[in-house]
């Protein structure tokens, strides 16, 4: 007979001081491998693993729906944990299949509601990931909208005076990523939502968190955006196949997701239907349950750690990185920005970036291999063909990343 941990947000750090070791016990597989890409997907500490084995092992003695009925307390916790990390209240919180799926369905929603028009103009920063600027272009093609992307600033962030000059009336969606997956910059985020809100607060915000949530303290009111997506699999050390959606009261109030579900939305009659109150309404009704308890033992387990601890450790982790990788004779530092987050990034003047993910890989050492395909205008405009990218997480060590830094030396020689 199983056991479950129930999933219960702490307002109590379980340490004053992150204890490494216990930290790399509970991450099993830090005894395999390496593992310095937490910007791609995180290793998961082990009570992630054992909810979700736990949860399956119910469904198979008792039945997918009867496994869920039971289980419907400890979901709902899942709503409160997140609430409690973006500092904000369990209504405003949709749970989905990834960051992706949540920032489609907060366009989508802006989309059916407020149609865009050939008048419409859409701006998002430089570097914008491409499966956020991919549906925008859609929408252009077809409607005759137009895409913006706003300039940055002298130290490579989204530049808050040119968003304030193209802002005007005609400006739908402003869509910016709060942490870009592949500069390791931090896109001041409130400070665009003031300046949206002061000067256009018709104009839509949708942030992109799925870097920063998890790395990071984010209060999402604050920031002032309509939507923030996010997934489960990055720096949060969730399950993959898992995300969730940040709406705003705004949101909640004046726009209608599309396409409902008997989830979402209710037929109260032959031809009429009511839309759920609260964010549950972008949410659909199948779903990957023992995945999302997963993703809860995820939530619960970094607030217990504390996000402040979290971030500081990260943040240090990521800067011995970029220091030691710099004592490589043609190693070039690509990140930029003021505020720099765990996400570091480097090419080598005369070693293929392919080449060293590859060999690093060989080496048991799992980074990750960044291409334009994901960024065009961000990677075209700094002149990068590929990158290489490493983005250590709170089990990490500098011990390991040492071997990184002698294992990049080697190859490069």
């Amino acid at each position: 007979m199983f056991t479950f941990t129930v999933n219960s947000p702490s307002s109590t750090p379980a340490f004053d001081v992150l204890d490494v070791d216990q930290l790399r016990a509970d991450t099993r597989g830090c005894s395999e491998v390496i593992h310095l890409n937490n910007a791609g997907s995180a290793l998961p500490p082990a009570i992630v693993v054992d909810t979700m084995v736990g949860f399956l092992r119910q469904e198979e003695m008792q039945g997918g729906y009867e496994a869920h009925a039971k289980a419907q307390g400890r979901l709902n916790n899942v709503y409160t944990s997140i609430a409690t990390l973006l500092a904000t209240e369990p209504t405003h919180i949709a749970l989905t299949e990834s960051a992706t799926s949540s920032w489609d369905r907060a366009f989508a929603a802006i989309a059916f509601t407020e149609p865009f028009t050939s008048k419409s103009r859409i701006l998002v920063s430089s570097s914008e990931y491409a499966s956020n600027v991919l549906p925008i272009m859609q929408i252009v093609k077809r409607t005759g909208a137009t895409l913006e992307f706003i300039a940055d600033s002298p130290e490579g962030v989204t530049d808050l005076d040119s968003l304030e000059k193209l802002l005007d009336e005609s400006v739908a969606l402003v869509a910016i990523n709060h942490c870009p997956s592949q500069n390791g910059l931090i896109n001041d985020v409130a400070g665009i939502g003031e300046i949206i809100r002061s000067k256009n607060p018709n104009t839509w915000y949708l942030v992109d968190a799925c870097q920063s949530v998890g790395q990071l303290s984010v209060d999402a009111p604050a920031i002032g955006a309509d939507f923030l997506s996010v997934t489960g699999r990055k720096f949060m050390r969730g399950p993959r196949g898992t995300g969730f959606l940040y709406c705003s009261s705004r949101t909640l109030a004046e726009l209608e997701p599309f396409p409902l579900d008997l989830h979402g939305g209710h037929w109260d009659s032959a031809l009429h239907y009511s839309v759920r109150h609260g964010a549950r309404r972008f949410e659909s009704w199948e779903k990957s349950y023992a995945a999302l308890l997963g993703l809860g033992a995820a939530v619960d387990y970094s607030l217990a750690l504390g996000m402040s601890a979290i971030e500081l450790r990260i943040t240090e982790l990521a800067a011995y990185a970029r220091d030691q990788l710099a004592t490589i004779a043609g190693v070039r530092i690509l990140d930029r920005g003021e505020s720099l987050s765990g996400i570091v990034t480097f090419l080598h003047e005369t070693t293929p970036a392919a080449q060293i993910v590859e060999r690093l890989r060989a080496a048991g050492i799992n980074v990750s291999l960044g291409t334009p395909d994901y960024s065009q205008v961000d990677y075209l405009g700094h002149g990068v063909e590929a990158l290489i990218r490493v983005s250590p997480h709170v089990y990490n060590t500098t011990t390991e990343i040492d071997t990184l830094v002698e294992t990049v030396r080697e190859l490069t020689a």
